[in-house]
Formats: C-alpha cells, sequence, structure tokens
C-alpha cells in the first residue's frame, strides 16, 4: 500500500512540474524579441569603444609613429604580432626615431583583442578601432601586413555577407 501513495506523489508532482514548466512557456511567448537583424541592421557601436582591428598611426608630416622597438611582439599573450626593427635612412627617414618597423604583421586567427599591445606601445603607434567585422577567405588574409595596418578600416557594413560587402 504505501507503494501505491508513491506513486501518486511522483504523478501529482510531475504534473505540478509540467504546469510550472508551461507557465514559463507561456510567459515567454508574449514577451518582444530581443534578437539583432546584424547583417540588415547594423547598430555602431558606442563611441569610445575600441573592440575592433588594429592600426597604425602616421604623424601629421606623414612619417610612421611606430619606431620597431617590438614591445607590442613581447606583451601580445597570443604571440600574434611580428615585428622586424630596421634602422632608418638619415636622407629618407621612414619614422622620426633611429629605428623603423620594416615588418609589421597581425595574424588575427590568434589575435584575443586584449589591448595589452596598445597599452606597451611607447610611442602611440599602435591603436585599436571600432571596427569589428572582419572576415577572411583564407587563413593568409587573416594576416594583416603593415600597409594594411596603415590604411583606415572598412566603414560597417561593408564587410562580405553585408549588403554593402
Amino acid at each position: 500500500m504505501s507503494a501505491r501513495r508513491e506513486d501518486r506523489g511522483t504523478v501529482s508532482g510531475g504534473f505540478g512540474a509540467t504546469l510550472k514548466g508551461l507557465a514559463t512557456v507561456f510567459r515567454q511567448v508574449f514577451r518582444a524579441d530581443v534578437t539583432e537583424e546584424y547583417p540588415r541592421r547594423i547598430q555602431p557601436p558606442p563611441p569610445r569603444s575600441h573592440i575592433g582591428r588594429h592600426r597604425l598611426n602616421r604623424h601629421e608630416d606623414g612619417l610612421e609613429k611606430c619606431i620597431g622597438c617590438e614591445l607590442c611582439a613581447f606583451a601580445c599573450p597570443a604571440d600574434a604580432i611580428w615585428v622586424v626593427g630596421a634602422d632608418n635612412d638619415p636622407e629618407h627617414p621612414v619614422s622620426p626615431g633611429e629605428r623603423y618597423a620594416k615588418d609589421y604583421q597581425i595574424n588575427y586567427l590568434r589575435c584575443i583583442m586584449c589591448g595589452m599591445c596598445v597599452e606597451a606601445c611607447p610611442t602611440r603607434a599602435l591603436t585599436l578601432t571600432s571596427a569589428y567585422e572582419m572576415s577572411f577567405l583564407t587563413r593568409e588574409d587573416a594576416i594583416l601586413t603593415k600597409d594594411q595596418l596603415l590604411e583606415p578600416p572598412a566603414p560597417l557594413g561593408t564587410a562580405p555577407g553585408t549588403e554593402e560587402g
């Protein structure tokens, strides 16, 4: 007889749990959607956000700010930055210092967007932008070179897969 009472307790308990679950479902059905339609409607990030692609900066006279010190590469915990410094030519300088970055690459397959490289840069040559749309067709495309990093990033909505891209 005690076995029958236990069966009734689990059945009524199961029925109560089912009603509780259905109440949760009905509450959620009538709420407004919070899904963002990302490729169709692009929400710009806040004005001071720095969550996207890196950029190498120049001085007003056109010289590069990067002096090839390689501190950004040493600070990178993911080992995503490759810098080769070289001595600057006094007649045709690339940067105002004694050295410049002969080769500069960032591998975005490794980069974790932590910003440690920006903090380590003594000349503010490297900054993070708010351009977060990055898609690559091949692994080689994910490695941005110095020439690509010196150019400003593409505006939002022009990445492959969006309406303009």
